[in-house]
């Protein structure tokens, strides 16, 4: 045991004089190339065209983008309606975490895909494009990717909502509808989203609350009155959901809705 310690010990010393050493020749080393360069130096070559542009800068930008993506997803697409409508038709059916949120998240967004994709494809078409292919600049390109999109939501807005924003923001009312600010645009739009989904939600509703209340009444009169009415019902919303085929009713008057 002494031996092994006093071994120990003496590999300890030597790697501390190592270092210590190490570090003495280092630092002269630093300073001196501190002194000769004048200091570490960042330089971006920005360039005036697309193809110009440093390698830093887009990685900059895409990230910015990638940051963005999930808030533009859900502000400026049908995903909102979609999701929100999902929701109310799992508590209506009472299967509490079935399906679960990562199953009617995954099918909003793929809905969302698919709706949006005539938008998508405008984009392409009209800016991405003619923007990779240098017929255009940046801001002509973000101008003519903006268009498609504006008119999805514009289809989709109410006039009241619209009304509400631009009197919040005193923005005198358009003569036409390419005049409303995107500002004022967007928050109408997810107003006006959220309204139409919780109309959606109250039809799905309704079946569903009828069940219930009529399973209620009937374990009242047969004097069950410990047994839960949302088990006993929940079998028979299956049943009705199943034979009805609400999956395809449901998201096919969703897709139908924007339309």
């Amino acid at each position: 045991m002494t031996r092994t310690s006093s071994r120990s010990t003496r590999y300890g010393a030597c790697a501390a004089l190592l270092v210590l050493a190490m570090a003495t020749v280092a630092v002269p080393t630093v300073a001196a190339a501190e002194s000769t360069v004048g200091g570490p130096t960042l330089t971006l070559n920005l360039g005036t065209d697309p193809g110009q542009m440093s390698t830093v800068m887009q990685i900059l930008l895409l990230l910015t983008v990638l940051s963005l993506a999930p808030a533009l997803l859900i502000m400026m697409t049908s995903f909102t309606r979609i999701v929100v409508v999902l929701g109310f038709l799992r508590q209506a059916l009472g299967t509490q975490q079935a399906p679960p949120n990562q199953v009617l998240v995954s099918l909003a967004l793929f809905l969302t895909f698919f709706v949006m994709a005539p938008v998508w494809q405008r984009i392409n078409t009209d800016a991405i494009q003619p923007y990779l292919s240098k017929q255009m600049t940046q801001e002509a390109a973000l101008e003519r990717a903006a268009e498609p999109i504006r008119q999805f939501m514009l289809r989709q807005v109410r006039e009241k909502d619209l009304m509400l924003f631009m009197q919040l923001s005193k923005t005198p009312p358009p003569k036409d509808p390419s005049g409303v600010p995107t500002t004022v645009l967007i928050p109408s739009f997810m107003i006006s989203e959220l309204r139409t989904a919780f109309q959606i939600g109250f039809v799905l509703y309704l079946p569903f609350l009828v069940i219930d209340l009529v399973v209620a009444s009937i374990l009242t009169s047969m004097g069950m009155m410990m047994v839960p009415p949302v088990m006993v019902a929940l079998p028979f919303k299956l049943i009705l959901f199943v034979l009805a085929d609400g999956w395809y009713l449901v998201v096919g008057s969703l897709v139908k809705s924007f339309t």
